[in-house]
């Protein structure tokens, strides 16, 4: 392996905020605001502690009874919290006296939030400049009334430079971004079957081109890496052609750091890809990526007793 493509030799003491490789530095998003694999999602001292630190990090966005936004993935809330019902029918009131479930069912001390109550968290630390925090709406632009978008972009306002928009329809991302002057805009056109569709026809032109229509501002693509990584073996670079028209690439989602993510994670590096989702930031940023050379190998196998991470990947 030439010296070029070495990457920089992980430090402990370094927050998980990227992995600088063969001369590009590409940051490691903290998804659903997880630090590390065992994290519970969307905790407030994560998400504070990231914003401290300068990291990039995703929540979830889904509309409750009172037209603002719950921070949680699903549309009910029996799952990740101490609560019950669908969050559509769920005021306000009733989300914020709830709280999270760990990754085994446990009630945490840590509340549900909600995305009006961001300013007032984000007023008790010192938010790092370089601090990202992406909104990834779960609805669509049919979910949206005028009193939805007017919550929307009161709450986001304060911060508005540190807040990126995403969804998988971009009439949605329209709507919202053009009622929160200052929020940074993105797009991920693998939605509603596209992905799959365009691994299918070949046609990675047309999808690039497609997704460039659609959202014409967006700063940034969100790309599943099972679709960078398929057009890649056909020898289609969708990075780079999204980096030809001034468009950042994020590749989603690592769930799972170990050594059967080695060569896929190490090829997302190569592509150059902007930042990568992931689970395990941490795992990520500590990941010896010398070892995917020597797969199977004696290096790859002291590399699993060292750190005791096993099972299958999902990149």
């Amino acid at each position: 392996m030439s010296q070029t493509s070495t990457p920089s030799a992980p430090d402990p003491a370094r927050p998980p905020l990227y992995v600088d490789f063969d001369g590009h530095r590409t940051m490691l998003k903290w998804h659903r605001g997880r630090r590390r694999a065992d994290d519970p999602a969307f905790t407030a001292s994560r998400i504070m502690e990231g914003m401290r630190l300068g990291a990039s990090i995703e929540v979830d966005l889904v509309i409750h009874a009172d037209r603002g936004f719950a921070i949680l993935h699903d549309r009910v809330v029996d799952h990740a919290t101490t609560g019950t019902g669908a969050i559509s029918a769920l005021p306000a009131a009733y989300l914020r006296g709830l709280s999270l479930r760990d990754n085994h069912g446990r009630a945490l001390d840590e509340p549900v939030l909600l995305l009006e109550d961001l300013t007032e968290l984000f007023s008790t630390v010192d938010v790092a400049p370089s601090s990202i925090l992406q909104l990834d709406f779960k609805e669509d632009d049919a979910a949206l009334d005028p009193r939805a978008v007017d919550i929307f972009a009161r709450s986001v306002e304060p911060l508005a430079s540190h807040y990126i928009l995403s969804c998988g329809d971009a009439a949605a991302v329209r709507t919202l971004t053009s009622a929160a002057p200052g929020i940074r805009i993105g797009y991920d056109p693998c939605h509603h079957g596209a992905a799959d569709a365009v691994i299918r026809s070949g046609d990675f032109d047309g999808f690039v081109a497609g997704a460039l229509a659609a959202s014409p501002d967006a700063e940034m693509i969100y790309l599943e890496n099972r679709l960078i990584l398929a057009a890649d073996r056909r020898g289609y670079d969708l990075v780079d052609a999204f980096h030809r028209h001034d468009r950042l690439v994020d590749g989603y989602t690592v769930t799972r750091v170990g050594p059967r993510s080695v060569p896929d994670i190490r090829r997302l590096l190569e592509l150059r890809v902007d930042q990568i989702t992931t689970d395990d930031p941490e795992g990520l940023a500590a990941l010896d990526l010398d070892a995917a050379a020597d797969a199977g190998g004696s290096r790859l196998v002291r590399w699993v007793r060292r750190t005791g991470r096993r099972g299958p990947s999902d990149v």
